[in-house]
């Protein structure tokens, strides 16, 4: 219970962080270093809601502050969410987090559809494929193969050990996206 009430907690900071106003002048100008000016990743991160752009923003400064600065990396934690922009309104990111700290089977029974399904449970099915949705638009968009495949994995824990750089880059950007 404790660990419910602790992402509980995460989720209502993620919340009201939230509520910040868009992105500054430098964090425009440190996206279009990383994504390029007027490119296919740009118009990716467009599609993003203002509070994913912003988290966006937050993972890209936390994986910098860690020290890292491989291109792919850098456009991971930029477009790691890019699939959410597919459709997952705010009430059903509260849904969805409550369900996960309280009824994660539920969550699971409620993703277990097609994009296609009814438009009232589709947002649980959003949440669940938008790591490999947003995978596949980056690698429409011409990311970098590597970032595409940290796209594809953001959500799932990497492995502790692994010395490969596929997974340094993995475990930095699963950090970097739990630290925000």
């Amino acid at each position: 219970m404790t660990g419910a009430l602790n992402a509980l907690r995460y989720r209502a900071g993620q919340f009201f962080a939230a509520l910040r106003p868009a992105l500054s002048a430098d964090d425009w100008a440190q996206v279009e270093a990383v994504l390029g000016r007027d490119t296919p990743a740009l118009a990716l991160f467009r599609r993003m809601s203002a509070p994913d752009r912003r988290h966006a923003v937050a993972v890209l400064r936390t994986v910098r502050q860690a020290g890292e600065d491989h291109p792919a990396l850098l456009q991971a934690a930029l477009l790691h969410d890019v699939g959410k922009s597919l459709g997952l309104p705010l009430l059903h990111r509260v849904v969805i987090v409550l369900l996960n700290a309280f009824w994660p089977a539920a969550l699971t029974a409620l993703a277990d559809a097609p994009l296609t399904t009814a438009r009232w449970r589709r947002p649980f099915v959003v949440h669940a494929r938008h790591p490999e949705i947003g995978a596949r638009w980056a690698a429409q968009a011409g990311c970098d193969p590597l970032a595409v495949t940290l796209i594809r994995r953001h959500q799932q824990p990497p492995p502790a050990t692994s010395a490969t750089l596929p997974d340094r880059l993995h475990r930095a950007l699963y950090r970097a996206d739990g630290l925000n």
